[in-house]
């Protein structure tokens, strides 16, 4: 539990550092409509979980994502609401 909720943390962290996406990490989903969710596995690290979202965003045609979930040891598995 201790390890999921310091993923969750670095995940946040990291929504400003991604800003070389086409689908922009956000922090807040105010404003935007809901599209889905998209989820990516098999990730080393989470910037290439996050990345992977990302791409799977972009193919939806999304133009933001958030971040709803990341787990796992080795490799990551991650899940994002996709928003318009």
């Amino acid at each position: 539990m201790k390890s999921t909720v310091l993923i969750l943390s670095a995940l946040l962290s990291l929504f400003t550092i991604n800003s070389a996406f086409s689908a922009q990490a956000i922090a807040s989903d105010a404003g935007k409509v809901k599209m889905g969710v998209v989820s990516a596995s098999g990730a080393s690290t989470l910037d290439d979980l996050v990345a992977q979202l990302s791409t799977q965003a972009d193919k939806q045609g999304a133009s933001s994502f958030k971040v709803l979930s990341a787990t796992g040891n080795n490799k990551l598995h991650g899940v994002a609401e996709i928003y318009q």
